[in-house]
């Protein structure tokens, strides 16, 4: 896997936090430097472990699947990505202005699940798993803290766009890992 491509997926997988991030700069006054480091840390983290659980889980089974990992990584990007373009057409979700854990655990957690997918496709492709999840943390560490600044100065138009975006970008991604090993492509 390229580095490229490596980059998509963590954009791709990062668009989840990137629109709860909106959303928290929807609901505050101010953006102060903490807000920005909270938001990036909790999401950046959790996109970080998720996936590294992910491809432990997926290590074990390895042996198990190697002849449908390919369908199995097509499969589970595929899904995500259809969920996250079905989400962006939702309604929108209530607005909490509050950085503490209560609030920022299960948002975190909400928005890495699809990472731990991909961490048991990393575990079927033999990507390097370190280089990986930590371009992953980065970018939506990074991705995060835009959010929450764009959120509260441009408001929710671009929520939904950024996950149809995201969702696209992983459908994609899968659906070239079939097509390779398949043969289709180069």
């Amino acid at each position: 896997m390229s580095l490229w491509e490596l980059f998509l997926i963590a954009v791709g997988l990062s668009m989840d936090a990137f629109a709860v991030s909106v959303c928290k700069g929807l609901s505050i006054q101010k953006v102060h430097p903490k807000h920005i480091a909270i938001v990036g840390l909790y999401f950046g983290g959790f996109q970080m472990l998720m996936p590294l659980i992910g491809y432990l889980l997926g290590t074990q089974f390895k042996d198990l699947i190697t002849q449908v990992d390919h369908w199995i990584a097509f499969v589970l990007l595929a899904l995500i990505g259809a969920n996250m373009i079905r989400e962006s057409f939702g309604k929108e979700e209530k607005l909490n202005d509050s950085f503490g854990p209560k609030a920022m655990l299960p948002l975190a957690v909400a928005t890495s699940i699809d990472a731990l997918a991909v961490g048991i496709t990393f575990a079927f492709l033999q990507a390097r798993i370190v280089p990986a999840i930590s371009l992953i943390g980065i970018t939506t560490f990074i991705l995060s803290g835009v959010g929450l600044a764009l959120g509260h100065v441009f408001g929710a138009r671009y929520k939904s766009k950024a996950e149809l975006c995201g969702g696209i970008v992983l459908i994609v991604m899968g659906l070239k890992i079939l097509l390779e090993h398949l043969g289709a492509l180069g």
